[in-house]
């Protein structure tokens, strides 16, 4: 586990999926498919906690899914799991860190315009 992940804002239900997609995943394709039963059985959440942190974990930009479909020996196709891609952590943790110094630089300039204004008054 990067150790780097414990600086992306991330909640401890989303660190827990990603950890158990990792554990999961091909070295070479940086992909894995189980379900939300098989993850929530192994971190101890219910499918749609599961979900929920699946949902986190894309919106951060750490994983992307792209539905499947399994056919049955009847010829019928049903829906399969999630296809999960882990994506690179170097190129997300840059981004992470460039928004934090936005966000820093934004508040410190706020903080100059109060005092001046508390100084000079308005």
């Amino acid at each position: 586990m990067p150790k780097s992940i414990f600086n992306l804002g991330l909640t401890s239900g989303e660190i827990l999926v990603y950890t158990y997609l990792m554990y999961c995943e091909d070295r070479q394709t940086h992909q894995c498919y189980p379900s939300y039963s098989t993850i929530g059985e192994a971190v101890d959440m219910s499918n749609n906690t599961v979900k929920k942190h699946v949902k986190g974990l894309e919106r951060k930009g750490l994983i992307t899914t792209e539905y499947t479909a399994v056919k049955t020996k009847d010829g019928r196709t049903h829906n399969g799991s999630l296809l999960y891609t882990l994506r690179p952590l170097q190129p997300i943790e840059e981004a992470y860190f460039q928004k934090k110094i936005r966000e820093a630089e934004a508040r410190l300039k706020l903080k100059i315009a109060l005092e001046k204004q508390q100084k000079y008054g308005s």
